[in-house]
């Protein structure tokens, strides 16, 4: 990746450091710049008089060590979505277990009294249609 490549990646970040380095370039200098390496390059030499390859090396220490934080905050944020996926793993894994559980649970209860467990079907099936008939009504 040429430097370039990397300046306009890492612009944001960098902003700052040539802030730091180069004090006397103004925020609105810095800004007109946009991350080309070459307007940036004759923008410090014309404001220090410092050598082309003075600067030049100092913006690649700066942008290397700017590509570096973005690859550590890269790498966090996978950690943590790494992490959440894994907590959201066990929580589907729970709620299967405990489906399941309650699952098995109605089904030893209508083996258990299957003549209440019509009943209580039949009870609610016809409080669910008349429901639906009730709201079907107010929509007409």
């Amino acid at each position: 990746m040429s430097t370039q490549e990397k300046l306009m990646g890492n612009w944001n970040q960098l902003k700052g450091k040539v802030k730091q380095r180069w004090g006397q370039l103004t925020d609105d200098e810095i800004d007109q710049v946009e991350g080309n390496f070459d307007q940036l390059v004759g923008l410090v030499q014309r404001r220090t008089g410092e050598a082309r390859q003075q600067i030049e090396g100092t913006l690649n220490e700066l942008t290397n060590q700017a590509s570096g934080i973005g690859m550590a905050v890269g790498e966090k944020a996978r950690e943590y979505v790494d992490q959440a996926g894994e907590k959201l793993r066990g929580a589907a894994g729970q709620i299967r277990e405990r489906t399941q559980d309650y699952a098995d649970e109605a089904e030893a209860m209508v083996r258990s009294r299957p003549a209440e467990s019509v009943a209580v079907a039949f009870g609610a099936g016809l409080i669910l249609g008349l429901m639906v008939a009730l709201a079907s009504r107010s929509r007409d």
